[in-house]
């Protein structure tokens, strides 16, 4: 592994939705000792930049990350000055599940030598676009800062972002929950930075039994997508810190096996009034046990630091800060072996064309 300094490359889009991801990229710029170049969305390269980079030769002499929040990201490598000195160039692409917007100089440059992707599901696909290595790179959390275990949770149900009809209204849901016994928190205030977005979320996550959230296919919006579920932030922030998802989880197969018995209570459907008769069993059966579970095993299965090694690998570089984090996540979370379940799975999933 040589010792070059990464470059990361991150478009950030606007809005709170996206402040996990812009926390990821400051963490990962953090832990890999890279230097983050952070673009605004909106620019786009030149048609004539599309097509030199068809034909341009790469030096690598840098190894360079490219966090792109979805695959139309992917061409914002042309923006950096002096892009045709980076490489290896390594794709982590989160909204993976949009292969329709593969980019064309994805599909017929050679900017990116290897592909990480978010959904499982969707590998085959890319692979056959791109004609690259693709691997699987799940969605994480900061479990080993952010996360926590505590026994002492004022709040029986959490609500945190987009919800079905029956639950958006946090007004007509808390008297609902008044009413069953429930003690009901709705939304927060977002914050304007990420890092502390995340934070304040976690934290608030931290005191509640359980929190509501809803696979995109049983609560659709006009942004989500209409046929592949994933999971997002709603799931992995809120069981770092303790919390158990109440509602409808993505059914993804690959998302299963990310997750764990209890690490879920699934309500079936989307009304309320049958929801909330699951949701005060459950809280009536809630033990303290049930916080620490959760958070032992985002520890093991979850935190962000596991899929920053594979990525790092990929880089072929191995930085200080990452390898130190890495001994202190190990040191409390015994059970995740040096190649955690995601990281056997990206390894075994790798196609080189």
């Amino acid at each position: 592994m040589n010792g070059s300094i990464v470059l990361l490359v991150y478009r950030s889009p606007s809005g709170p939705g996206w402040h996990p991801i812009t926390a990821l990229a400051r963490l990962a710029a953090r832990l890999l000792e890279a230097q983050l170049v952070t673009l605004p969305t909106g620019g786009e390269p030149t048609r004539w930049a599309k097509l030199s980079a068809l034909l341009a030769r790469r030096r690598r002499l840098e190894p360079c990350l490219l966090l792109c929040p979805g695959p139309e990201d992917l061409d914002a490598l042309l923006l950096v000055d002096g892009w045709r000195r980076l490489g290896p160039v390594v794709a982590w692409v989160i909204d993976s599940c949009w292969t329709g917007r593969i980019p064309g100089l994805a599909r017929r440059g050679r900017t990116v030598d290897q592909y990480f992707i978010t959904g499982q599901e969707d590998a085959t696909t890319w692979q056959r676009a791109v004609g690259r290595s693709v691997a699987w790179l799940p969605w994480g959390t900061d479990a080993l800062r952010l996360g926590s275990s505590g026994a002492d949770r004022p709040i029986d149900l959490l609500r945190i972002g987009r919800q079905p009809p029956e639950w958006d209204d946090d007004e007509v849901t808390g008297a609902a929950c008044r009413a069953a016994g429930l003690r009901f928190h709705g939304r927060p205030a977002f914050r304007d930075d990420a890092d502390e977005s995340q934070r304040f979320l976690l934290q608030t996550y931290g005191q509640a039994r359980y929190s509501l959230a809803f696979s995109n296919l049983a609560n659709p919006a006009g942004y989500t997508h209409p046929t592949r579920d994933y999971l997002t932030a709603r799931w992995t922030d809120a069981l770092a810190a303790g919390a158990t998802v109440a509602g409808i989880a993505p059914a993804a197969p690959s998302v299963q096996g990310l997750l764990w018995p209890g690490a879920t209570l699934e309500l079936g459907g989307v009304g309320r009034a049958e929801g909330l008769g699951l949701i005060t069993e459950a809280v009536q059966a809630w033990r303290p046990e049930q916080a620490s579970r959760n958070a032992r095993l985002s520890l093991e299965r979850l935190d962000w630091r596991w899929r920053l090694e594979v990525l790092a690998r990929a880089l072929e570089v191995a930085p200080a800060a990452l390898a130190a984090d890495l001994a202190e996540l190990r040191a409390v979370a015994p059970g995740a072996a040096p190649a955690t379940t995601a990281a056997r799975r990206v390894q075994a999933g790798r196609r080189h064309a």
